[in-house]
């Protein structure tokens, strides 16, 4: 099953430099690319998000996968950083579409998880549209998405891009490199994205709670399942929501591997 991703937007990037200047940017490793979609994100200096995406092997080139809506502020960050590098950044004439079943010729593999299928980058992607519950498929394998639990104050690490191969930790510099190396290595995380099963529907936006106490809210829901963001210190603890008085943190997350 295939589903347009009207929300998706194409870069793309020529010159000789692309490699190297996208590698002094972004989380991953750039010199992993050759036939294969690398999952990556940009920073801020303080290593909060400002975008996460796909990059894209391409004839002659290199794309950039990304949500529309942070089409335009990734372009000018690229353009303010290309500064004298043989780099031409522009928006590509290509669409996007993905999907579960049999792929077409030249689709490439989600680099998040197996299950997530595969990603198309073609002019004509549209005509292999079909419907795809893809909220559902998000909760069941923990991937975050933007507008929902990727947001500005966002740290990657707390997302989970480490399990999503979304972070390279032998790379080298990028922009935000020491403070997401600093909470890998120094500290412990006591916030974080998890999914949670509620014995009521749950919904976007409820307020999760332990003993009375607000430490989380739900950032994207399918019936009874959600993905949360929470501060919580005991995974085993029971949390509630003002509906449900049983919401369960799932402690095994299905394996991105």
């Amino acid at each position: 099953m295939v589903l347009p991703l009207n929300n998706r937007k194409v870069l793309e990037l020529k010159g000789s430099d692309c490699r190297k200047f996208l590698q002094n940017l972004v989380s991953n490793d750039v010199n992993s690319l050759n036939d294969r979609l690398v999952y990556s994100a940009l920073l801020t200096p303080q290593g909060k998000y400002i975008a996460d995406f796909f990059i894209v092997p391409l004839k002659d080139a290199i794309g950039i996968d990304v949500h529309v809506e942070l089409a335009q502020t990734l372009l000018e960050k690229l353009k303010m950083y290309k500064l004298r590098s043989d780099v031409e950044i522009k928006e590509a004439d290509l669409s996007v579409a993905l999907g579960l079943a049999k792929p077409p010729t030249g689709a490439l593999s989600d680099p998040r998880h197996p299950k997530m299928g595969w990603r198309l980058y073609r002019r004509d992607a549209a005509k292999y549209d079909q419907t795809v519950d893809w909220t559902k498929l998000r909760i069941d394998y923990m991937i975050p998405e933007y507008g929902s639990e990727l947001t500005g104050e966002s740290y990657i690490l707390e997302m989970g891009f480490e399990r999503l191969h979304g972070v390279d930790f032998k790379k080298g510099c990028y922009v935000g490199q020491e403070v997401t190396a600093r909470m890998k290595h120094k500290t412990e995380l006591k916030k974080g994205l998890v999914r949670v099963q509620s014995d009521q529907k749950i919904f976007f936006g409820d307020e999760l709670f332990l003993n009375e106490k607000s430490v989380g809210s739900v950032l994207s829901s399918h019936e009874t399942k959600a993905l949360a963001y929470v501060r919580i210190k005991n995974k085993s603890d029971i949390l509630s929501t003002k509906n449900s008085e049983k919401v369960v943190i799932d402690r095994d997350p299905i394996s991105s591997c």
